[in-house]
């Protein structure tokens, strides 16, 4: 990983914390309590390495940096909420540890005050600020469209197409991935062909990023994950690895698979022989290439760009796709 990340972190932490500070007291600390508590800031490195390469500094990009961080955390704190997960990261999640209330209070805080963070009041260039809520909006509703067809997916009986699977992260995941890079881009205040150029850097790397998240989420150590293992097969998890798996088994392997698939009850037994006539069927392999895939579509967006800020992004995209189990 880029020795810049955690320096980096740092620095984005300071400021969201002068951000994230108010009264109630109590809803401020539920609205910090998962930024408090870990992150690599992955999406606000983006911003600002995206803003320095093409010219820009630190400064210009923070403020979209930490809005983009917080809009990151509301949608952590409202899927927690709906997926009524207990713990995230080691500790306990927002509504778990303040309340549901408080927590649903807590999302709307982080989204508010993320426009608030790139508006005139902070970016005081009304070109570059105008842009940058514009683009943050439209990330935000595909975020929520994504989640609905995230919904949609897993409720329904059918197993869906790789297709089906990509333009569903897309939108769910990959979109603050490419905002993050777009709005680096505006903070440099780029012209639209370096924007599209970094937004397209963004929304490949983000593809990349989740099909390697969900492949470990499958076939992960334990004690990399924090999860059982085969959690995401006993969950019902459609995702990519579980999706290609199905298709490529034989009759009795893939009934192994879905004897477990979606069984919260199912013994430990067949989730490990689940696991295991995966790990026969050479997924990794079949998945790493799909990933390598977007990571390289990725690279050839930056073709045109050089310096160390480019050469850190593409660091940090080869980490995200060789990231081990």
């Amino acid at each position: 990983m880029t020795t810049t990340l955690p320096k980096n972190a740092k620095i984005v932490n300071r400021y969201l914390g002068i951000k994230l500070d108010g009264k109630p007291t109590e809803l401020y600390r539920a609205s910090a309590h998962l930024i408090v508590n870990g992150g690599k800031r992955l999406r606000p490195y983006l911003v600002i390495k995206s803003c320095q390469m093409l010219g820009g500094s630190m400064q210009k990009a923070m403020p979209a940096a930490a809005a983009i961080e917080m809009i990151h955390n509301f949608t952590l704190v409202h899927d927690d909420i709906m997926d009524n997960d207990e713990m995230r990261h080691g500790v306990p999640t927002v509504h778990t540890r303040f309340g549901t209330p408080l927590a649903i209070l807590a999302g709307d805080v982080l989204f508010s005050k993320a426009f608030e963070t790139v508006s005139i009041k902070n970016v005081p260039n009304q070109k570059i600020s105008s842009r940058l809520v514009s683009r943050l909006a439209h990330a935000c509703v595909d975020v929520c469209e994504g989640q609905v067809l995230d919904i949609k997916m897993a409720e329904g009986k059918k197993i869906p197409t790789k297709s089906e699977y990509i333009a569903m992260i897309e939108k769910k995941t990959s979109a603050l991935f490419e905002v993050s890079c777009a709005m680096g881009a505006i903070c440099a205040g780029a012209k639209q062909s370096d924007i599209t150029n970094l937004a397209s850097f963004g929304r490949n790397l983000g593809v990349s990023f989740q099909i390697t998240d969900d492949f470990i989420g499958v076939l992960g150590d334990p004690k990399v994950t924090k999860k059982p293992v085969g959690n995401d097969l006993r969950e019902g998890k459609k995702s990519l690895p579980i999706l290609m798996a199905i298709r490529k088994a034989n009759p009795k392997s893939r009934r192994r698979i879905l004897k477990v698939f979606g069984n919260s009850r199912a013994a430990k037994k067949d989730i490990i022989s689940a696991v295991n006539v995966m790990r026969s069927l050479d997924i990794e392999e079949d998945v790493r290439r799909v990933a390598l895939s977007y990571a390289e579509k990725a690279k050839r967006s930056l073709s045109l760009y050089s310096g160390p800020a480019k050469k850190e992004m593409i660091t940090l995209l080869d980490f995200v796709v060789t990231r081990s189990l």
